[in-house]
Order: C-alpha cells, then sequence, then structure tokens
C-alpha cells in the first residue's frame, strides 16, 4: 500500500463533525477565558485610578471577580479534557473506523457512556447558555459608558445642558455610600481615553463572542452525539438480529448518514444481500 492510499484511508476515518466542533469549542473557550481574564483585570485597574475604589479582598465585588478569574484556568483545563473525550468518542463511533475493523459490534457499557456523554453535553449547553447571557452584562455596561463619553464630547462647552455624568452605583458595581463613583464630562472623557478602558470594551466583546462560538460548539457536539446514539442503536439491532433485514436500503442510508456512516451501510447490506439472495443458475 502506498503513501497516499495510506493518507486517504486515516482521512476517511476521521469524524470531521466532531473534529469542526472540538476546534470551536477550544477556540471559544481559549477567547472567552484569556479575554475575560484579562479585560477584568484592566477593570479593576480603572476602578482603583478613577474612581478611587482600590482594591480589598475584604469586599465582595473583589471575591466574585478573584472567583471568577481564577474558575476561568480550570474553565480551560476542563473543556480540554472534554473536547479530546468527545471527539474520541466520535472517531470510535464513525462508520468508516467500523467497517475498516470487521462487523459492527457495540456494547451496553459503551451505549451507556454515549447516553453519558449526551446528558453531559446538553447540561452543558444550558450552563453555556447562562454564561453567555452574564458575558453580554459588561459588554452593555461599556457601550453604555462609551456613549455617555460620546454625548460627553460632543457637548458644546458653555451651554446650558446639564453635565454628562456616569454613575457606577446605579450598576451595582460600587456602594451606595462610596462619594466619587460619579464622573461628568472632562472626568469622564479622560477616562473613556485611557487604554485600559479601551482594551476592556473591545475585550469583553470577544469574550463574549468567545462564549458564543461555545454555545455553537456544544450544540454541535448534541447534534453530533445524538446521530451517533441513534447510528449506534440501529446497527446494534440489526447485529443482534441475524436474520433480520438491514434497517433501510443502502442509498437510504447514504443520505441519512453520509460518508463514512453510509460507506458502512453499504458493506452491511451486501453481506445480508450475499447470504439472503439465491443464485441464478
Amino acid at each position: 500500500m502506498g503513501c497516499a492510499e495510506c493518507c486517504v484511508r486515516c482521512l476517511g476515518g476521521v469524524p470531521y463533525a466532531s473534529l469542526v466542533a472540538t476546534l470551536l469549542c477550544f477556540a471559544g473557550v481559549a477567547l472567552f477565558c484569556g479575554c475575560g481574564h484579562e479585560a477584568l483585570g484592566n477593570a479593576l485597574a480603572l476602578l482603583d485610578e478613577h474612581f478611587l475604589y482600590p482594591h480589598h479582598d475584604s469586599l465582595l465585588l473583589f471575591q466574585v471577580v478573584d472567583v471568577v478569574r481564577f474558575s476561568m484556568y480550570g474553565t480551560v483545563a476542563a473543556f480540554l479534557l472534554l473536547g479530546i473525550l468527545l471527539f474520541t468518542e466520535g472517531f470510535f463511533t464513525t462508520g468508516a473506523v467500523q467497517g475498516r475493523h470487521g462487523d459492527f459490534k457495540t456494547t451496553a457499557c459503551g451505549r451507556c457512556i454515549s447516553a453519558m456523554f449526551i446528558g453531559l453535553t446538553y447540561l452543558l449547553t444550558l450552563l453555556w447558555l447562562g454564561v453567555l447571557g452574564l458575558a453580554a452584562l459588561p459588554v452593555f455596561l461599556t457601550l453604555n459608558i462609551r456613549s455617555s463619553c460620546h454625548a460627553a464630547l460632543t457637548a458644546a462647552p458653555n451651554s446650558s445642558t446639564p453635565p454628562v455624568c456616569v454613575d457606577l452605583r446605579q450598576y451595582g458595581i460600587l456602594p451606595w455610600n462610596h462619594s466619587t463613583a460619579l464622573l461628568c464630562d472632562r472626568a469622564l472623557e479622560n477616562m473613556c481615553n485611557t487604554q485600559e478602558f479601551i482594551l476592556a470594551h473591545h475585550l469583553f466583546i470577544v469574550a463574549y463572542a468567545g462564549a458564543g462560538a461555545t454555545v455553537i460548539a456544544m450544540i454541535h457536539y448534541l447534534m453530533v452525539l445524538t446521530a451517533n446514539w441513534g447510528y449506534v442503536k440501529t446497527f446494534a439491532a440489526s447485529a443482534s438480529s441475524p436474520g433480520a433485514a438491514a434497517p433501510c436500503s443502502g442509498s437510504a442510508q447514504q443520505g441519512a448518514l453520509g460518508g463514512g456512516d453510509a460507506e458502512l451501510g453499504d458493506l452491511h447490506n451486501g453481506k445480508g444481500v450475499a447470504a439472503t439472495s439465491p443464485q441464478d443458475p
């Protein structure tokens, strides 16, 4: 066998749907955790410099921020392991791999593992939908501050209009007894022109996009795992009944399964036809 044929055989066994979901999951989690971690650090620097709210471990705000930042390290490690496990599960349920290694065989343990992955992925999808909603809050806050800065910049200096201000106490970030939580006009413009604010604003947007990409990856994983579960149950049932006909024709399986799964369906139907149909004289 030549090198080209060997490469074609190896590429034929790759679960491309699981591969796409894995790459999208890795990219989304990396963007969310990396950009979110850096954006939170810049936000704390802004609170210290412009709102005179220095970092204290005893305050609830900084405790929550520290918990979120440190949990991002565990999230990266957990989803790295999860992505590898889901890709491996998709690899071993690919029809091309099963067809290359002989008759299709499955066990109750394998079916339980597939069902466990489906339930876990469903729960993680709901979890990341909640994370996506929470990630929209800092984006909404920074957009409001930028719009206030734009309004303060375009206001006439000697007009009788009231000053444009931003009060972080209204967003629940700073306590109501903090007297320097209000920035107006020139002080607000100076904060919006700092590198920390501009970088934090863009990093929060990228982190939100990363959370959205992770949600899409989880939904993709859920579709792949569900399709593989139906594939495993269908061919396990046909393998346990040697005299039964194949679940569907080869052309129908090509339309339903596609790729390597349809290839295995053709092999399975071919064996059944060869074993049951009489030979012409």
